[in-house]
């Protein structure tokens, strides 16, 4: 009689190895129904907001959404304007890169995050400035880091 009650690791009284079982039904599931690229996407920026200590910056203005299009303008920079608590942050997104300011001024550091492993660092001087000649493709979000505060702003598409 066996002691182990689970089978794992071991043949079972039934000859089957639930290990190899288990594996087989995962490959199967991954090729049968596949988890959907929107979902991965929902896990990868899930996983970049790492910080449990962080505020969430809400979207107070998006110039795709809130601006009045300008008749024959072209290639116009998107504006972003993030808001947690007390800080504000400016953003004006273009296909040269972006640029911002921190508000109230005061210096800090901002990651440019493109999923879990992408993150490109840019500091903001006195007078909360920054500025980036790296174009964020895809999903982004900014993580502004001022003295000891954390500040994540939502996800947006480029």
């Amino acid at each position: 009689m066996h002691d182990d009650v689970t089978g794992e690791g071991s043949p079972g009284d039934d000859g089957f190895d639930i290990e190899l079982l288990e594996e087989e039904l995962r490959q199967a599931a991954s090729i049968l129904d596949p988890v959907p690229a929107q979902l991965c996407q929902l896990a990868v920026e899930a996983f970049a907001l790492h910080d449990l200590d962080a505020r969430i910056a809400e979207l107070t203005f998006d110039s795709v959404e809130d601006a009045i299009p300008v008749r024959g303008a072209t290639d116009v920079p998107r504006m972003l304007t993030f808001r947690a608590g007390e800080v504000t942050v400016d953003v004006e997104v273009t296909a040269q890169g972006l640029m911002g300011q921190v508000l109230p001024p005061q210096q800090a550091r901002i990651e440019v995050l493109g999923g879990p492993q992408t993150a490109t660092p840019v500091d903001a001087d006195d007078m909360g400035r920054f500025a980036s000649d790296a174009p964020p493709s895809g999903p982004f979000a900014l993580r502004l880091r001022t003295g000891g505060e954390v500040v994540v702003t939502e996800w947006l598409r480029a």
